[in-house]
């Protein structure tokens, strides 16, 4: 997979919205998300720094059987320990909250599961969000971002009606993003590092790029060449990716394209246009 870098396609207005969402999202993980401390030092944390994280995630996070059946579990992880038949393990009892599923969806968004899942979630964020803010007007565009967030959700659960494992991350509104991206601007030049024995510096179309996201998510949510898929949604990516896609279409024809991209560049030559 490329790693993109930076894309070359200004913007002619400061994107607030996305620099709001990229502070709110490194807010709630180092502020409001318990377990950081692990994550910083790289340990696993203790058994009871899994269970409030547990009784957080079940508070905060979206669980698809409970966007699709609207039914709240009987017992929930309380962020305590205990030591019981199998040993010691985290304290369950009859919530204490009432949660909001379709509320849930929104909190969900802004959680991350450790810094590669944040980093990786908001580099994309960072190159990608500031054309489609730039086109689409900073209000249009917090509401689309948050449509593609919930249509990620949504799609995700509708297809795993049963699980109940907290679904976190923004992936699936920047999925939507870059679904955008790839409709507004596919002639934009991408900077992006090609991991082949170092780094290579390449100069591709959005359209390989994201086109190259767009099919192998679409490959990993059918099982194909993971092991561990179901760890992530790789299905919210696909819907949010073409949710964003629909709803940017009407706005292509009045987009003013991009500076056309010179072919590809590689190596020394690259690295001179960064």
């Amino acid at each position: 997979m490329v790693i993109p870098v930076h894309d070359v396609n200004p913007a002619r207005r400061t994107p607030w919205v996305t620099y709001a969402l990229l502070a709110a999202n490194f807010v709630a993980f180092l502020f409001l998300t318990p377990g950081v401390a692990g994550s910083l030092t790289g340990s696993g944390g203790s058994l009871a720094e899994f269970c409030h994280l547990q009784a957080f995630l079940d508070q905060y996070a979206a669980v698809p059987r409970e966007l699709i059946h609207h039914q709240l579990p009987r017992l929930v992880p309380t962020g305590g320990t205990g030591v019981g038949p199998q040993g010691p393990g985290c304290l369950v009892a009859p919530p204490d909250y009432d949660k909001s599923p379709e509320l849930s969806v929104l909190t969900a968004m802004f959680l991350h599961g450790g810094w590669l899942h944040l980093l990786g979630n908001m580099l994309f964020l960072w190159i990608f969000g500031n054309n489609i803010e730039d086109r689409m007007g900073r209000l249009r565009y917090l509401l689309f971002y948050l449509l593609c967030g919930y249509a990620a959700a949504y799609g995700f659960a509708l297809t795993n009606t049963d699980a109940t494992t907290p679904l976190i991350g923004a992936s699936g509104a920047i999925a939507g993003v870059l679904g955008a991206y790839l409709v507004l601007y596919p002639k934009a030049r991408v900077w992006v590092l090609v991991p082949f024995l170092i780094f290579l510096p390449l100069r591709l179309p959005a359209w390989i790029v994201l086109g190259l996201w767009f099919v192998l998510q679409a490959a990993y949510s059918s099982g194909a060449g993971v092991t561990g898929a179901g760890t992530v949604a790789y299905a919210a990516h696909v819907v949010g990716f073409v949710v964003g896609m629909l709803i940017a279409w009407p706005l292509k024809p009045g987009t003013p394209p991009p500076p056309e991209p010179a072919g590809i560049l590689f190596g020394r030559q690259a690295r001179r246009g960064w």
